[in-house]
């Protein structure tokens, strides 16, 4: 079951690619017209960027679900789990719509500066993931059992009700993020959709060849067979505890750089940048030290054979250090984005992945096994760090910043 639905995860990550550029976008020029106290911009962003999450998730969600076959088959799903996989894909992937609309309402209020109330929606998300993916599988309050399915059934309905209380929150509390208010701008139309656009689709492109590389990654795994691929399932878990906190550091900086640019006060960004880097490695250093410490503890929530367990923990170890490097990359990428400049950080990332991660993880799984594909990540994270680092203070600290007009 784990290793049916975490043989899944690269292609969904593909998939929500799309809203992950997009939020990028949205981000940026919520932040800039938020600084710059242009409240009907911040609505017209926050409308549009919706109702293209809506589409993308509505038509992104059907493509996937017709051709699911085809995309197990491409990435060598074992035949053991196979079947399963397949009913899995097919649900969860009718969950994109809901999940989109949901995730970016959520960085519609971070691109405000707001990061409580999202974080509470969040919460409630969460919960409601624990309460109901549980009572499907084991089928308490009379519900059916229906196995690994329970997962994708389960973000179906915490999706539905964590954006119907987004919606009703909002409303009640006026704000401008309300559906009412940017209700007139859910169908695209102007310049904004374009440069949304122009903003989001090189992250998105990044993001989408991240998980094209995932892909090629897992079909590695998968031909040292399922409990391989249970194991890739588990670390990946584990890793992503690690690797979201870094993620959204980077985030936030790139909101605060955003805010700056929209008032004009472009003298902070320096400071924004030590104190992301250092709390990137205050945070991670504490999130890596501890998931060490219990590793084994952590990876018997999620494996009960010894043999994946073992493999799990030498994978564990070779990669989970260098999420902290990982992290400062993603603070100086986020910096830099703020300003609207998303070509340089863009290229930096996938070429790190492309150019280093993949060969990497190639050679070394013909020559030691299955542990050399985890090596191809700390070295992937290494050059784009070195990168991103020569690019923000040889090129971009010399660039005039202004406000995306």
């Amino acid at each position: 079951a784990l290793a049916a639905s975490g043989n899944l995860f690269p292609i969904l990550f593909l998939m929500i690619s799309f809203m992950m550029g997009l939020g990028s976008a949205t981000n940026v020029l919520i932040g800039q017209a938020h600084g710059a106290g242009d409240e009907a911009r911040v609505k017209n962003v926050a409308g549009t960027s919706l109702g293209l999450a809506l589409a993308g998730g509505i038509v992104i969600g059907t493509v996937c679900a017709i051709f699911a076959v085809p995309l197990l088959r491409l990435i060598g799903t074992p035949s053991d789990i196979f079947a399963v996989s397949l009913v899995y894909a097919r649900t969860i992937f009718a969950a994109l719509p809901l999940l989109f609309a949901f995730l970016i309402y959520s960085t519609c209020m971070r691109g405000m500066g707001d990061s409580r109330l999202p974080f509470y929606f969040l919460m409630l998300y969460t919960g409601l993931q624990m309460l109901v993916t549980p009572a499907l599988i084991f089928g308490w309050f009379g519900l059916p059992k229906i196995g690994v399915l329970a997962a994708a059934w389960g973000t179906i309905v915490s999706s539905a009700i964590g954006l119907f209380v987004v919606i009703l929150t909002l409303r009640a509390m006026r704000s401008p993020l309300a559906l009412g208010e940017v209700s007139h701008a859910l169908v695209p139309r102007g310049r904004l959709p374009m440069t949304l656009f122009r903003i989001g689709a090189p992250a998105g492109m990044q993001l989408m060849l991240i998980s094209l590389a995932e892909i090629a990654v897992i079909s590695f795994v998968n031909r040292f067979g399922s409990d391989a691929t249970a194991a890739y399932a588990a670390v990946n878990q584990i890793t992503s505890y690690v690797q979201f906190p870094a993620v959204s550091i980077g985030i936030a900086a790139s909101i605060f750089g955003a805010q700056s640019i929209g008032a004009g006060k472009t003298e902070r960004m320096r400071k924004v940048v030590h104190a992301a880097v250092g709390l990137n490695y205050l945070l991670e250093g504490a999130l890596i030290l501890i998931a060490y410490l219990f590793a084994n503890w952590i990876l018997g929530l999620f494996l009960t054979s010894p043999q994946t367990h073992a493999i799990a923990r030498g994978l564990l170890n070779i990669t989970l250090w260098s999420y902290a490097i990982f992290g400062n990359a993603a603070v100086l990428g986020g910096i830099v984005r703020s300003s609207g400049d998303v070509l340089f950080p863009t290229a930096i990332s996938v070429a790190s992945i492309w150019l280093v991660e993949v060969p990497v993880a190639w050679v070394l799984s013909h020559r030691i096994g299955l542990a050399g594909i985890w090596y191809g990540y700390p070295a992937a994270f290494a050059v784009n760090l070195i990168a991103q680092f020569a690019y923000y203070k040889l090129v971009w600290r010399r660039k005039p910043l202004r406000a995306i007009v």
